[in-house]
């Protein structure tokens, strides 16, 4: 392209920042205003990280991607998942190299999955403890709302069970209640750069105590298209069993998760928490959990107190011995509630006491007994919104909980079209004021294969939800669950009107 061609193109960009920002300043008209409300369009770019999924030998990993149909999404478009230091997902080489090879001179390994059209999931598979992490990128009529589901199975040692991370976008900072440096525990931070530079990430611990010195002083430094593995114990000499993990990107941007592993009671990934907040939910506790543990932590300078409850079928209830939580500002506070469901769905609602102070939130929840136990995590979560999507369903291990705390709220749930054929189906679910329902998820008429379920909030509200996928490993149950919060595929875009006379003035 050359010199003239950029300059025109700049002008022309000038002229319509100019044209906007003319149209929407200008004062309003007898009767009425010249700025209309803003309307909702669909994104036209969406990128997800996958982390790498294990290092076991035996693990058994499967990839879903799937994108709901929008309405208004261009006609075209493309997305690609590809490995982390191989390639990345527009084509060009991620190691720096220009010849299609990775570092070490390898040729980049063939996609984990190639996504599908909108409204059809696609699958893929790898097998073995030296799977990469997943740089993917999304356009046009495939970024609304796309979703990646990562699940592994590892039928033996430690973490072993049912592992599943949603791929989630690259941000600045993540907050992680529910990590540990236990002597059970081998927790890693996995860090991924999907940008053409290096990032510079600051990964800090906070205990019972406060933060915990770390031995590492300045950071790690993230290449290009890379994904990098921190082992937390390796940050400090200290065993803690209730720990916040603060991953803060000083320079760029990355993806985060923690991979939790316990000799005994399995693992699974923990996803950030939603952002601090004074009111929070954690949607979906199995009702057959046989332990619970909250995890919290406030990173401002005053202390938190709040109010527990449980929004079970019948309405909030006030778990007995737990009815409130104190969290002293810059420490991480932990509380055992036990089988608090009791054989019912259930989420946790945490509101302030006295005040209102910013704080992130997981609970631990371990299903079974003895040396069947198998654990997962459920952070603080957005709501459903407008729309929310989990992939990598089957017809009889999985189950879709709802939450409404605040307000009643009618939802619609879409079973997608199977991976391998199948015919999508709704159905619309009224979730009480207070309550947790485990939904009779719609499933697609002649499924074959696995299956995406869209939530979609039609009045009401807020509504939270949450899929948990359970299988049986070598006689064990084994599970994990996934929290929906809303997946961001509409933005505001302003209405505005020409208005050539501010070239004038």
């Amino acid at each position: 392209m050359n010199r003239t061609t950029l300059s025109l193109i700049a002008g022309s960009a000038a002229l319509a920042a100019v044209t906007a920002f003319a149209s929407l300043d200008a004062p309003a008209a007898p009767g009425g205003s010249t700025v209309k409300a803003a309307a909702e369009l669909p994104v036209q770019r969406s990128g997800l990280l996958c982390p790498a999924p294990s290092s076991s030998d035996i693990a058994e990993t499967s990839y879903t991607s799937f994108t709901p149909v929008t309405k208004g999404a261009p006609g075209d478009g493309k997305a690609a998942l590809a490995a982390a230091s191989e390639k990345s997902a527009d084509g060009t080489d991620a190691s720096g190299g220009g010849d299609g090879t990775s570092k070490g001179g390898k040729k980049a390994a063939r996609p984990a999955v190639t996504p599908k059209a909108p409204g059809t999931p696609a699958t893929g598979d790898t097998s073995g403890g030296d799977a990469p992490a997943l740089i993917g990128l999304a356009d046009g009529r495939y970024a609304p709302g796309w979703t990646v589901q990562e699940t592994t199975k590892v039928a033996a040692g430690t973490g072993r069970g049912l592992l599943g991370v949603t791929c989630s976008a690259p941000d600045t900072e993540f907050w992680f209640p529910g990590a540990s440096t236990a002597e059970s525990r081998t927790d890693y931070v996995h860090l991924t750069n999907p940008d053409d530079s290096a990032a510079v990430v600051d990964v800090q611990l906070y205990g019972k105590d406060g933060q915990i010195k770390s031995t590492v002083a300045d950071g790690f430094t993230v290449p290009p298209h890379s994904s990098e593995p921190v082992l937390l114990s390796t940050l400090t000499a200290e065993h803690q069993s209730d720990l916040t993990v603060h991953v803060v990107a000083r320079s760029g941007r990355i993806g985060a998760s923690v991979q939790a592993l316990d000799d005994k009671q399995g693992g699974d990934w923990l996803a950030a928490s939603a952002d601090p907040a004074a009111r929070l939910v954690l949607p979906g506790i199995p009702k057959d959990a046989t332990d619970v543990r909250l995890i919290a932590f406030t990173p401002g300078d005053d202390d938190a107190d709040l109010t527990v409850r449980l929004a079970s079928p019948d309405g909030l209830i006030t778990p007995a011995g737990n009815e409130t939580l104190h969290v002293k500002a810059g420490m991480t506070t932990s509380a055992d509630l036990g089988a608090v469901t009791r054989g019912e769905a259930g989420s946790l609602v945490l509101t302030p006491s006295d005040g209102s102070v910013p704080v992130v939130a997981a609970l631990r929840v371990v299903r079974g007994k003895g040396a069947g136990q198998e654990t997962a995590f459920i952070p603080a979560t957005a709501p459903v919104g407008a729309r929310a999507t989990a992939a990598d369903n089957s017809g009889k291990g999985t189950t879709l909980s709802i939450s409404a705390p605040t307000a009643t709220a009618t939802v619609k749930v879409t079973a997608s079209a199977g991976t391998e054929g199948g015919t999508p189906v709704s159905k619309t679910f009224t979730i009480k004021s207070g309550t947790t329902q485990d939904v009779a998820a719609p499933v697609p008429s002649g499924l074959k294969g696995t299956y995406a379920l869209t939530v979609e909030t039609l009045t009401g509200g807020p509504a939270y939800a949450a899929r948990t996928l359970t299988s049986t490993e070598n006689g064990t149950s084994a599970f994990t669950t996934q929290t929906l919060p809303t997946d961001h595929s509409l933005v505001p875009v302003p209405q505005t009107n020409e208005d050539l006379s501010i070239l004038q003035k």
